[in-house]
């Protein structure tokens, strides 16, 4: 690779390469991650719709359908972080699974064009099932593939280090673009689909989608790229693993500075150490008369990118709750949304379209947290993003606790009013209340996640890191899935009408409000058990001259760092790496 090639390559945490990076790239990925949500966010909040009068599935059943297709899909994102930061570089990782996505859109409006590829019952079988269900999977796997490469490649574009918050920034403005094409989706698409025709709704999501992937190829020259790690994120974290159990009888040194460094080019900083999983420390101890191989010695910042991985299991644990709660406000409150009065004047809005409400609240308020609260907060904590990643995770934990807590008294009204008098139901304006609390709990936490799992990951591993906010959504969606089907198991055998909180088609004759209120008690003991990890957590410290963190000058050669050396019988004694080496 000639030398120009490799500094395009090469890692972009000063952006230094001329012409390159900076919001003139990430332009270009703003414009894309609008026009794909145009599509996407309108057909996931309308598609238990188009299952129950299309394709014939029950209440549940389509719920349930619509959240393990975005669960798939969020969960899919893994293998996109994955194959990015392992064999492919962000962008082509984009353009492959951009394809399949694409390819997606097309089956699904075929299907939904010719009544002939629709079921004529709620048996969905044969030919008919395998279109639905290839479509469905080509769309979870592509759209979940692109985010799991995107929101990375877009943060490569930044100095981290930058005080002005250039990372955290680039985040907030990313969510902004997200939802403004979100917002036009849920009502000029869902609109389009449930008057028009479903099949011109996926039409246009198509093309949407295809012009966002022809804007985000136009902008390759602008962008900076990283080449995959060398060793792939998975085989690091096995390393470290597998050392310390082979090293598992060796002594930890009592002065830590003494376990197993190397030097390392600037793209690749050392990692401050830390006593949290002191276990995996001894996968650093270096045994004597021992050759050094990588699966028998690590060195502290590889064992550090495990112990940062594994401190952040809880927090991703910590956060699929509040993805449940958002799992309802596209399926059970769209279908709320349709027993209510849902007109303006002469104008019917469509039940799908009544997420644009928080959508709107996002629109005003990312700027104005971005523009004012950020850099007045700034002054005060002395934070580049104002308040901490898990600080602002924090704060939209809270607000899903209290619109779930507001949906059960939504429901409790809409319901008595509709059993009172169904022909006049209560107008869909009282649903706004839950989805605009939701919306600003959203804008606070998926964007504090992005960027505490961009940040806080190793450099290697950071598509896979950014695709733990994913993951998480993935969780609540399949959580919400299996608390319907488990809500409704356990209500029949104790309900006198023999019927589940949340059987049949009919929310008058169901008990909604209660699902919502088991989800607000749920929401309340996992924001305490969030408040516990967020506190036990340990934010990463990357020193660049790893001479600091031993006390010697800037000057002074990492090589020449000592290291643990340990026989059989726990003899210690100390040499310099570079004797080792000869």
């Amino acid at each position: 690779m000639e030398e120009g090639t490799k500094l395009e390559y090469n890692s972009v945490r000063n952006c230094k390469i001329k012409g390159k990076g900076g919001f003139r790239a990430s332009s270009f990925i703003y414009g894309f991650v609008g026009l794909d949500n145009i599509g996407f966010v309108a057909n996931m909040v309308s598609m238990v719709l188009y299952l129950s009068f299309k394709m014939h599935f029950d209440l549940s059943g389509s719920a349930n359908t619509v959240t393990n297709l975005l669960g798939s899909t969020y969960l899919l994102s893994i293998i996109g972080g994955f194959i990015s930061d392992t064999y492919l570089n962000r962008f082509n990782t984009i353009i492959i699974f951009g394809t399949a996505e694409i390819l997606a859109w097309a089956l699904m409006t075929i299907q939904a064009r010719y009544s002939i590829l629709q079921p004529k019952s709620n048996s969905l079988e044969g030919g008919i099932a395998v279109l639905f269900y290839v479509s469905v999977c080509l769309l979870a796997l592509g759209t979940g593939g692109v985010r799991g490469a995107l929101p990375a490649l877009g943060a490569d574009q930044f100095d981290e280090n930058n005080s002005e918050g250039a990372v955290g920034k680039y985040f907030n403005w990313l969510l902004l673009s997200s939802v403004s094409g979100s917002a036009i989706g849920v009502t000029v698409i869902v609109w389009i689909s449930t008057n028009k025709g479903w099949w011109m709704g996926f039409l246009i999501s198509f093309a949407t989608t295809f012009l966002g992937f022809i804007i985000f190829v136009f902008g390759k020259p602008f962008y900076q790229l990283q080449l995959p790690a060398q060793t792939p994120p998975l085989t690091r974290i096995l390393q470290v693993i597998v050392a310390a159990i082979r090293n598992r009888k060796l002594q930890l040194p009592d002065n830590p500075q003494q376990l197993y460094e190397k030097d390392s080019d600037s793209s690749d900083p050392k990692i401050a150490h830390t006593n949290q999983f002191r276990c995996l420390d001894k996968a650093a101890v270096v045994p004597k008369s021992v050759e050094i191989t990588e699966w028998r010695v690590c060195t502290v910042s590889k064992v550090e990118e495990v112990k940062i991985v594994t401190r952040m299991l809880p927090i991703i644990g910590s956060t699929i709750i509040m993805n449940t709660c958002l799992a309802q406000l596209q399926t059970f409150s769209v279908q709320q949304g349709y027993r209510m009065n849902r007109h303006f004047g002469s104008f019917e809005v469509p039940a799908p379209s009544v997420p644009v409400i928080p959508l709107l609240f996002m629109c005003i308020l990312i700027p104005i947290y971005d523009l004012l609260f950020v850099p007045f907060a700034r002054k005060i904590t002395n934070h580049p993003s104002g308040i901490t990643q898990l600080q602002r995770v924090g704060v939209g934990l809270v607000l899903s606790i209290i619109s779930m807590g507001i949906a059960a008294l939504v429901e409790i009204k809409r319901k008595n009013q509709s059993l009172k008098n169904p022909l006049q139901p209560i107008h869909v304006f009282w649903l706004s209340f839950q989805y605009a609390i939701f919306g600003i709990a959203d804008m606070f936490t998926l964007v504090g996640m992005l960027e505490f799992f961009y940040k806080e990951a190793p450099i290697g591993m950071r598509s896979l890191s950014t695709s733990f906010t994913w993951i998480s959504l993935s969780f609540g969606y399949f959580l919400s899935s299996a608390f319907v089907d488990i809500i409704n198991s356990v209500t029949k055998r104790v309900s006198s009408s023999t019927k589940g909180w949340l059987d049949g088609q009919d929310l008058d004759q169901n008990n909604l409000q209660l699902f919502y209120w088991f989800l607000a008690i749920l929401s309340c003991l996992n924001f305490i058990n969030y408040i516990y990890w967020a506190c036990w957590y340990k934010y990463k410290s990357d020193d660049q001259t790893s001479a600091n963190d031993i006390g010697l000058p800037k000057s002074a050669s990492v090589s020449r760092v000592p290291f643990l050396k340990v026989d059989h019988e726990n003899d210690v004694t100390l040499q310099g790496l570079e004797d080792h080496k000869n």
